[in-house]
């Protein structure tokens, strides 16, 4: 003896598995995509804020005995920036140096050349990070670090 009405419901909802698997993996590969998206906006920060502070490091170590100039200090900052997959030409670089005694009087414009000991550096790194995912308008997003370090010998 057959049943029909068991028959005939099990074929109707034939498509159901279907649709909810579409549904769920196309969420799935959505959450995929933006997981690797902030993977790699990670990856950029990290490496803006490393060559801020690589380039200060050199500018605070080369700053009173050796002759380092602005441009040397570029040149490390972008040969730093180069480690992840971006645009260096992209890369908005600002090196600030200020000249104060201990009482907080500031000095003559200093530069990298002719600094002495006590000496503020300030390296400012910007560039602007353009989202692997062009589907959705959000535009450039800047990305941004600042470090600062004194001369001390």
């Amino acid at each position: 003896m057959t049943f029909p009405l068991l028959r005939k419901k099990a074929n109707e909802e034939t498509g159901q598995s279907l649709i909810e698997f579409a549904l769920s993996g196309l969420f799935l590969v959505t959450l995929l995509l933006g997981v690797v998206e902030i993977g790699r906006l990670v990856l950029v920060y990290t490496t803006v804020a490393n060559a801020a502070r690589a380039g200060a490091r050199y500018a605070i170590v080369h700053g009173s005995d050796s002759l380092a100039t602005t441009a040397q200090v570029q040149t490390v900052v972008k040969n730093f920036l180069s480690a992840a997959p971006m645009n260096t030409a992209a890369a908005g670089l600002s090196i600030n140096i200020t000249c104060s005694s201990d009482a907080g009087t500031t000095y003559a414009a200093c530069t990298v050349a002719n600094a002495k000991p006590g000496c503020r550096v300030k390296v400012s790194v910007n560039y602007p990070y353009d989202p692997f995912l062009r589907y959705f308008p959000w535009g450039t997003i800047n990305l941004g670090s600042t470090t600062q370090g004194v001369i001390t010998f």
